[in-house]
């Protein structure tokens, strides 16, 4: 096998680890996945935030996010690695479903799917390959009369 075809399925299996842990709520296994800060300023930008930079900014924000998700999981598609030397670039279309708290006695609040489509920008270093940058922007639904407007044109 080859050297680049491995280093393709690590960054992978890395990219996976980044949302399994997201979905777990693991958020020692999520501060692991990241860069410290020996290694490069780490940022990140989460659908309607504005830019986090550096390690605690972007740390503080998974805690955030996973203090106040019931549930989120995570079914990832159009996934597609680049390599440049000791730099990876994945894009990928995060399907989300997420559920806020429970009401009325129910076991899980209203569930809820969004699209977002993110790059997650990780680099090699002796522990292996680490989340430099995540960027997810939302993807717009299109309204029906978009779609009737195309169908015309």
């Amino acid at each position: 096998m080859s050297e680049a075809r491995t280093d393709t399925e690590a960054v992978e299996l890395a990219n996976t680890a980044f949302y399994d842990a997201v979905e777990r709520g693991d958020f020692e296994k999520v501060a692991d996945l990241w860069l410290d800060d020996g290694h490069g300023d780490v940022s990140c930008v989460h659908p309607g935030w504005p830019v986090l930079s550096g390690r605690g900014e972007v740390l503080r924000s998974y805690a955030l996010i996973m203090a106040n998700t019931e549930y989120i999981q995570f079914f990832l598609t159009d996934v597609h690695v680049s390599l440049a030397a000791d730099t990876a670039v994945v894009t990928c279309t995060e399907n989300i479903l997420s559920g806020g708290p429970a009401e009325d006695g129910a076991e899980l609040g209203p569930l809820v799917g969004q699209l977002v489509v993110a790059t997650n920008v990780f680099r090699r270093t002796p522990d292996g390959w680490k989340v430099w940058s995540h960027h997810g922007s939302p993807v717009l639904a299109e309204s029906d009369d978009e779609e009737d407007d195309e169908d015309t044109v």
